[in-house]
């Protein structure tokens, strides 16, 4: 059975985003945790971003993948090119990503939210 190229350029768009939101849930996991050190987490970080690598580079359409992999790529920057990457840097801006990777989750997820015109009829219904 012979693919088409349509159905082959699906399964490696839909391979990328998985392995940027995975990437996403780790760093959100490694940040988390209080006893992650600088050392193990540059570890991880570069291990997955390795496994991003190996996938087939694709064109996001969508503002929150673009904002994602864009932040990835900082924070690859910043955790595991950076020689000045250490414990005490990681626990000043811990907080700053905690908050950044929840900005990026609410972007994903703000296209589930109700439109404004079903919000004013939720709004003024009569439960009583």
């Amino acid at each position: 059975m012979k693919y088409t190229q349509k159905q082959i350029d699906k399964y490696h768009r839909q391979k990328y985003i998985a392995e940027l939101e995975k990437i996403a849930k780790n760093l959100f996991r490694m940040f988390r945790d209080v006893h992650m050190d600088a050392q193990s987490m540059s570890a991880k970080l570069d291990q997955l971003k390795k496994k991003l690598d190996e996938k087939t580079e694709v064109q996001l359409d969508s503002e929150y993948h673009r904002q994602l992999k864009t932040y990835i790529q900082k924070v690859y920057e910043q955790i595991c090119i950076s020689e000045e990457f250490d414990d005490i840097r990681l626990g000043e801006t811990r907080e700053a990503h905690m908050t950044q990777l929840n900005r990026l989750q609410k972007l994903k997820n703000g296209v589930s939210y109700k439109k404004d015109k079903h919000k004013a009829e939720r709004h003024n219904q009569d439960w009583g």
